[in-house]
């Protein structure tokens, strides 16, 4: 089984984002599983995936939420393709109020 790992970092504050709650759906957007991250922007232990698609759904906006105003981002989602059924993919997500960025990491 290939491996799914991931962490969050807000870049506006220069630290890794505690707390953002993450869900791991699949390709008919069924949740298999949710998670949050710990003090360290991690899930922790790595996800075992079979190859298909999933998408991972972080919920910036409850990072970002501050009294009655609804925050800028809300849901992001990220969808990708798992084809090595040996390989790691690290998907990491740098994040701010106002943009994110997303990538294949190591």
């Amino acid at each position: 089984m290939a491996l799914l790992s991931t962490h969050v970092l807000d870049t506006s504050r220069g630290a890794p984002a505690a707390g953002v709650k993450i869900d791991l759906c699949d390709s008919e957007r069924t949740c298999l599983k949710s998670m949050v991250t710990n003090a360290d922007g991690r899930i922790g232990e790595a996800l075992e995936l079979a190859p298909g698609v999933y998408e991972l759904v972080f919920h910036a906006g409850d990072h970002f939420r501050s009294g009655e105003k609804p925050p800028f981002l809300g849901e992001i989602v990220v969808r990708f393709g798992v084809s090595d059924p040996l390989g790691k993919y690290h998907v990491p997500l740098l994040l701010s109020p106002y943009g994110y960025s997303v990538y294949r990491g190591s």
